[in-house]
């Protein structure tokens, strides 16, 4: 049985060997996987697409980032409320500690101590304290930046979706192509069979030598060789497709776009100025640059004084036994409050110089945005003249094969009608699939120009 990579190897396209190299980095070396799901799709594009939305892995992972992006926030907000811990606190002074108390205390000599042990044995120690930030600049930046943290995160999800559009709309195109190329070659094999039947008829009858017979039975071979490759072809290409939108493999799927309907013709330019903010890579930059402002900010406000109110209320037991469960035994209160400011006044310059490479990050962020504004210009111009070219030289292809088909049949009615000779046939059957092989060629190119130009103008959303 011959193995995947030989069956496309043999397939003169692009698609096919495009499509083996995609399928073997995913790891697919089966095509009837065992059935759990016996689910029936018709899909359009759009239909493929919001399925894959819903259920590919990585839209799926970007979703629930967007949620740890969401909690992150709210973990940042809960900074601004009271700050409430308690403890308790056990000390077994294995040895009490000795102070020195002026000898003359006890008639002893000026300048002399006597070493005196205070304390009790056991002491312990429970109870609340809390705090509240009331001031921080620094603080202030970092909840207006939250917001720029959650547009991130959304933007995560719109390049996400982007790219799984980008990647679903291309396996669909495939899938279309290699449909179409199945449905010609079919069409040829019917014709040349009906050629080798009619063929070897006349050698049977003495019309016609062996050598016709032989000839058109090696086309017919390679013919058919190459039908069942693209039928394979295709199987692989609703794996992929399924994979892209992560569907289960055993489902059903039909496509209900055609290729006759896809539109190549590029936009005509408007008056106006491209409105960049289209592009999504063009709308994380911006975020980025409005991350690092607000990070300029914060560390500006670093030179403002930070307040803060704090407080405890504890309770206190010491015992010479450890009996602190006994109730009639009294606990001491300690409350105190207080009010914190902390005011800024040397560091080294430290925050002098983080300043400083705040404001370079900045200006290279809006290097950045100029950058990127000029790639996604020359991105448009490329693209714009890919489809261009390719729309072209599909058309042209197309003709070509409209051309390879109509001399076929002229030949087939001549030699039907006894004067034209078998070679001339089959080198039309030989012209005509070249010219079918170099329409379908054309035709994934110009799909994939249409799907890069309409990357490049934002219109994927």
């Amino acid at each position: 049985m011959k193995t995947i990579r030989q069956l496309i190897c043999q397939v003169p396209l692009k698609i096919g060997r495009s499509l083996l190299g995609i399928l073997l980095l995913l790891g697919i070396t089966k095509l009837n996987a065992q059935q759990t799901d016996t689910s029936s799709y018709s899909f359009s594009i759009q239909q493929a697409v919001d399925f894959a939305v819903q259920n590919n892995n990585a839209m799926k992972n970007v979703v629930l980032d967007q949620q740890a992006a969401t909690d992150k926030v709210k973990e940042i907000l809960g900074m601004s409320y009271p700050q409430i811990n308690g403890a308790i606190t056990s000390q077994d002074y294995l040895e009490i500690p000795t102070s020195f108390i002026p000898g003359e205390f006890f008639g002893g000599q000026p300048g002399t101590f006597i070493p005196i042990k205070f304390g009790i044995k056991y002491s312990t120690t429970a109870g609340f304290s809390a705090s509240q930030l009331l001031f921080s600049g620094s603080y202030l930046e970092a909840v207006k930046g939250t917001k720029v943290y959650e547009e991130l995160a959304q933007k995560n999800v719109d390049r996400t979706k982007i790219e799984t559009t980008s990647d679903v709309t291309k396996a669909y195109y495939t899938v279309l192509v290699n449909a179409e190329k199945k449905i010609l070659l079919d069409a040829n094999l019917d014709r040349v069979k009906k050629l080798m039947d009619d063929t070897k008829a006349l050698n049977a009858n003495g019309f016609v030598e062996k050598i016709d017979v032989d000839r058109i039975t090696v086309t017919y071979n390679n013919l058919a060789t190459e039908v069942t490759n693209v039928h394979r072809l295709l199987d692989l290409s609703l794996v992929l497709l399924k994979y892209q939108m992560g569907m289960d493999q055993s489902a059903k799927l039909t496509l209900t776009d055609k290729i006759e309907n896809i539109n190549f013709l590029v936009e005509q330019p408007s008056s106006e100025k491209f409105d960049y903010s289209k592009r999504v890579e063009y709308q994380l930059m911006n975020i980025a640059l409005a991350g690092k402002v607000l990070g300029l900010k914060s560390e500006r406000m670093g030179y403002w004084p930070t307040v803060s109110l704090f407080g405890s209320v504890q309770t206190n037991a010491q015992r010479s036994t450890f009996n602190f469960f006994d109730v009639n035994k009294p606990w001491y209160p300690i409350i105190f409050v207080g009010l914190q400011i902390n005011i800024p006044v040397f560091d080294g310059l430290q925050r002098h110089y983080q300043i400083s490479q705040a404001k370079v990050g900045i200006l290279q962020s809006q290097n950045d945005l100029l950058f990127m504004e000029r790639t996604i210009d020359m991105q448009q111009a490329v693209a714009k003249v890919n489809l261009q070219n390719s729309a072209a030289s599909l058309q042209s292809q197309k003709d070509n094969m409209e051309l390879a088909q109509s001399v076929f049949d002229v030949a087939q009615k001549k030699y039907d009608q006894g004067v034209g000779s078998n070679l001339e046939i089959i080198n039309a059957q030989t012209a005509l699939k070249e010219a079918q092989t170099n329409y379908f060629t054309a035709l994934y190119d110009a799909l994939n120009a249409k799907l890069e130009y309409d990357k490049s103008i934002g219109t994927f959303k």
